[in-house]
């Protein structure tokens, strides 16, 4: 499918900061926890772009923040021009129908009380874009497009695999028609045959429907599959963004090359000649990140300067994107 340059979401310097409180009957703050700390970046429509990172970075905080489930401490969210974090009550329920969330648990996610055919519909009829007869038809008619059976429209998720209650996750998704989806982490919990079909899925829908994707992950085979740019995030930051075959091809990142050496290749002679790049020490707290560059503490190439000025992101060429000194 041809992608569009027309930007369909733009973030400017979102971050989400968590109150760190102190003190069992009065509380008080004593300090934040920087979950996500200055992202910029757009997202054209009909795309995917790709945000990758080790556990805890803040993908999922981004993502959530985005689709406004976080409320953002700082920055703006423009969607179609609109900036969602100004946005309150029926202004912002009427945006929410435009963007929905596939979540990473198919277990936790769908409430065990309702049916399929009421997981399916309560978004439909929370917008009221469908009612009675219509509503259970338009159902049917999601559950065939995910590739499930229509009549189990009557069953709860616990009669289902949990590749079959992803699928169900994605059709309540589709229900309301919108335009962008967060993807967050929709495959990790699954297993490896059956990431594979979702994946598909989701990419045959994005034909079928024009749809533009955020897809958060953590394993980066996935997110080359599916992705046309990808974004490598550490520590609530940027610190690459471009092409999904440019970044394998030509990363520029310490981190992001450290990233890549751990994915498996296929190919013994190969992996028998590749460098592993192992990184020391723990990831810092987010509560007291390191001065300069956040990943300074674990790089090999560190300067002194790398302590006292925060690399700009900033782009070095044919959009790729880096935050790093030895850019300069």
């Amino acid at each position: 499918m041809e992608k569009s340059n027309d930007v369909l979401l733009q973030v400017q310097d979102l971050k989400m900061y968590f109150p760190l409180t102190k003190g069992i009957i009065f509380q008080h703050k004593v300090a934040d926890i920087k979950a996500v700390d200055g992202l910029s970046f757009s997202i054209r429509r009909g795309e995917t772009l790709g945000l990758v990172g080790e556990s805890g970075c803040g993908k999922s905080t981004t993502g959530r923040a985005i689709v406004q489930l976080y409320r953002p401490t700082e920055g703006s969210v423009h969607f179609e021009g609109r900036d969602l974090t100004t946005l309150k009550g029926e202004g912002l329920r009427r945006m929410r129908r435009r963007m929905q969330m596939i979540f990473q648990d198919p277990y936790a996610s769908l409430n065990p009380r309702m049916t399929v055919g009421g997981i399916v519909g309560e978004p439909m009829m929370i917008h009221k874009l469908a009612d009675g007869r219509a509503r259970r038809e338009k159902v049917m008619e999601l559950l065939k497009v995910v590739g499930l059976n229509p009549y189990f429209i009557n069953r709860y998720p616990h009669e289902f695999s949990g590749g079959q209650r992803q699928r169900i996750g994605v059709a309540r998704a589709l229900a309301v028609e919108p335009e962008f989806i967060v993807c967050d982490e929709p495959v990790s919990a699954l297993d490896v045959s059956i990431q594979a079909q979702i994946i598909n899925l989701l990419e045959e829908l994005q034909d079928e429907f024009n749809l533009t994707y955020l897809f958060i992950a953590h394993d980066l085979s996935v997110v080359r599959h599916i992705s046309d740019r990808i974004a490598v995030m550490y520590l609530g930051k940027l610190v690459e963004l471009t092409g999904g075959y440019e970044l394998y091809d030509n990363p520029q990142h310490p981190y992001t090359k450290a990233l890549l050496s751990a994915v498996p290749i296929p190919d013994p002679v190969v992996e028998k000649k590749r460098q592993r790049i192992l990184l020391e020490g723990d990831v810092p707290s987010p509560v007291s990140p390191p001065s300069g560059c956040n990943f300074r503490t674990r790089c090999q190439f560190a300067m002194d300067r790398c302590a006292e000025e925060e690399p700009p992101f900033k782009e070095y060429g044919n959009g790729h994107y880096v935050a790093c000194w030895l850019m300069e």
